[in-house]
């Protein structure tokens, strides 16, 4: 059996759903009371954070690189990067890559590609919105992806840091976000919503609202299961 590589920590909560959504997911699908071996290298957030604010790219990319050759060394056999924000710099990360490794990004434009998704609205952290990856990821699956206005992001990127990216969800914040995202859905006409930070399916489920929601944490998991299985 393939052993999976994670790199995690970035957020810790994520982390966590990404684990236990291996684990119970490969025992769904196989039915056996067992699960593969995952091996985590978790990296500091607030480096990792600080290198994307001040968009040293070159310094994130070599994280995420020593990371991914951490994992390589752990015998793995394939990795993924357990948050969205990172994924700025993913192409140059594949390139130096000693693994093969599952893009949070190219899984979602495949799997909204698949259930008929025309446009969609993302959030995320200030770093994932305004840095057009998934606009550009979206447009070769002919998704529109819309991000919203500087000042929705900076509105967005606060209420998930800190409390959500340490996986506390606070009801005030959880009404307010599903405020900004119902106006912006009504703006655009979107026919989703990409939760881009993998923090906010904790704050935001299925029944929240109308709009199908593209939970890019569980789409990366689903992902690395069929790669698993």
């Amino acid at each position: 059996m393939d052993k999976v590589g994670i790199v995690g920590g970035i957020g810790p909560a994520s982390t966590l759903d990404y684990y236990r959504g291996i684990v119970n997911g490969y025992r769904e699908r196989t039915e056996e009371d067992r699960y593969p071996e995952i091996v985590i290298c978790s990296i500091n957030m607030t480096e990792m954070l600080s290198f994307v604010q001040k968009k040293d790219w070159d310094a994130l990319t070599a994280m995420l690189v020593m990371a991914v050759k951490s994992l390589a060394g752990a015998g793995v056999s394939f990795a993924a990067i357990a948050s969205n924000t990172p994924h700025i710099v993913f192409d140059r990360v594949q390139r130096e890559s000693p693994l093969p490794l599952i893009s949070i990004v190219d899984e979602t434009g495949k799997y909204a590609q698949s259930t008929g998704c025309k446009k969609a609205v993302v959030i995320g952290t200030r770093f994932t919105m305004n840095s057009g990856f998934y606009a550009e990821g979206f447009e070769k699956y002919g998704i529109a992806a819309i991000v919203p206005t500087r000042g929705l992001q900076e509105d967005i990127h606060n209420l998930i840091f800190p409390r959500l990216e340490n996986g506390i969800v606070v009801p005030e914040d959880k009404e307010t976000m599903l405020g900004i995202v119902r106006g912006l859905i009504a703006e655009h006409q979107a026919d989703s919503l990409v939760l881009g930070c993998t923090e906010l399916p904790l704050m935001i489920q299925n029944d929240d609202l109308d709009t199908f929601l593209l939970n890019t944490t569980q789409i990366h998991i689903e992902a690395i299961l069929n790669r698993l299985i």
